[in-house]
């Protein structure tokens, strides 16, 4: 059995894996890396470009992140959150753009206008007074607002022919919005991440077990799936970044920090047009407003999207029931997670979401006539032959423990770290992506400590992340400062698209 010793084992070949493995690789070039992949291919799971929204979540049109409060007012704090975390990546991709890591921002980013639409007197109200809280704050001052229905056919053509003109509707629009494939990001990262010596990706094999050692350092053996054979590797810093893999190899761990944990998993899919006659007439992203019981990976939105180079619409995603942890996993994912530390608070959880439960059975069942009565609500012309089926992958959603007899099901992103800081991983799904560059930072924070207090690398991580160590939520000059730069080097700035299709 062969043993190899490394600084940093990345387990995962998905963007958070990638983004991570680059920012250590800045900011300390002779860290020797091994990232490792259960699949033949990189970011073929939830990083793939049909695997996620692709939205460059920036909480500008997702409406579920910002919750209508029992007095009506609309909390946007969430959303501000994610809006400031999704500028730091914007500024992480813009300096690999300027140091030529990535030659064109156009592979893998495109500008698409943000909207969201909704209609009836009460979802009108909400977005109105979502608008009126969103757009006094400087992250979003740049948010329009329409009643008009003459205004919302030329924001949204596709999505306003056909409809009842008698009918409600209110859109917002954010023009510096993006389209991104993280999948192309993900391949590209780790492209360059191999052409460093200290640097090794081991495709198609598979983590059997994580165990602590007596000296800090984590002995990591792992089966490459075509011949069986083991390896192991003695690795000092361990990353989990596996998407809807990582509970399971959390729990192989044995740290203490993983008690409790357990994983909800959803599978969706998409409705996908291909045929240029309607794709053209549509160019931006429209979310609307989730059903009543839904997750948030279920919220609503009809979408151009960028898919192997070529122009397309996605509509969904519609969530369903099952047991996988990864969509190329095993039925038993689920069961395998159960553990004497989790079990209540799973069990816990199923007795307190039946609604979820409900709607995730219906969403199961529903026919191909049912989803695109679905999208007839974003579409009204839409027709059932100009539409096919597609996976939008899988998610699991963390569930927590809070007490004996308790437990929380979180629709969020988590980092789980070890105290001692040798090992880090990353629960949930939504935003994910989009802010892949901020959590994997917080990893850097939390795992490195005494590095990252160091001149060199406080250095460092102010030239990829102008920002970093301020906050873009209080300072508007700075705000102002970044987006400028950005903008123009990822060629996110300009209308031309987006302004010919309305």
């Amino acid at each position: 059995m062969s043993q190899r010793k490394v600084d940093v084992l990345l387990v995962g070949a998905g963007v958070m894996s990638a983004t991570l493995g680059k920012l250590l690789s800045e900011l300390d070039p002779s860290l020797k890396m091994v990232m490792v992949e259960r699949l033949a291919r990189v970011a073929g799971e939830s990083s793939h470009v049909l695997h996620n929204a692709g939205t460059g979540h920036a909480g500008n049109c997702e409406l579920n992140y910002t919750p209508q409060q029992p007095d009506g007012s609309v909390n946007i704090s969430r959303a501000l959150e994610i809006n400031a975390d999704y500028e730091v990546s914007l500024q992480f991709w813009s300096y690999l753009v300027e140091q030529g890591c990535i030659p064109d921002p156009a592979k893998f980013i495109n500008p698409v206008y943000h909207q969201s639409f909704v209609w009836g007197e009460e979802n009108v109200a909400f977005l109105r007074e979502r608008y009126r809280a969103m757009q006094r704050h400087h992250l979003f001052s740049e948010m329009e607002y329409s009643e008009d229905p003459a205004v919302l056919r030329e924001w949204m053509p596709l999505v306003m022919q056909g409809r009842d003109r008698k009918q409600k509707v209110a859109a917002t629009r954010v023009k510096h919005g993006s389209d991104v494939d993280f999948g192309y990001l993900s391949r590209r990262l780790v492209r360059t991440l191999q052409k460093s010596p200290n640097f090794e990706l081991k495709t198609s094999h598979t983590i059997e077990s994580l165990r602590k050692r007596d000296d800090g350092r984590w002995h990591v053996r792992m089966m490459e799936n075509s011949t069986g054979k083991l390896h192991t590797i003695n690795a000092g810093f361990v990353f989990i970044g596996a998407g809807g893999g990582a509970l399971p190899l959390l729990q192989k761990s044995g740290i203490p920090e993983a008690e409790g944990y357990g994983g909800f998993p959803v599978s969706g899919h998409w409705l996908i047009c291909r045929k240029p006659e309607i794709v053209r007439q549509h160019s931006t992203k429209v979310y609307g407003k989730a059903p009543v019981g839904a997750p948030p990976m279920s919220v609503p939105h009809l979408d151009v999207r960028m898919i192997d180079g070529e122009r397309a619409l996605l509509f969904g995603p519609f969530a369903s029931v099952t047991t996988r942890f990864l969509r190329e996993g095993s039925v038993l994912d689920l069961f395998s997670s159960l553990k004497s530390g989790n079990l209540k608070p799973m069990l816990a959880v199923a007795m307190e979401n039946f609604d979820l439960m409900r709607y995730l059975l219906g969403e199961a069942i529903k026919t191909h006539g049912d989803r695109v009565d679905a999208l007839r609500a974003y579409y009204p012309e839409a027709r059932d032959e100009d539409w096919e089926l597609a996976s939008a992958g899988q998610r699991v959603q963390i569930i927590k423990s809070c007490g004996s007899y308790c437990g929380r099901l979180e629709f969020g992103t988590e980092i789980v770290a070890s105290k001692d800081g040798t090992l880090a991983s990353l629960l949930g799904a939504s935003p994910g992506a989009s802010t892949s560059v901020k959590a994997m930072a917080q990893v850097l924070e939390r795992c490195f400590k005494p590095q990252m207090k160091s001149a060199a690398w406080k250095r460092k991580m102010k030239q990829m992340i102008p920002s970093w160590g301020e906050s873009l939520d209080g300072n508007v000059a700075l705000l102002e400062e970044v987006r400028q730069r950005t903008l123009g080097t990822l060629q996110l700035g300009g209308k031309g698209k987006n302004e010919t299709a309305a």
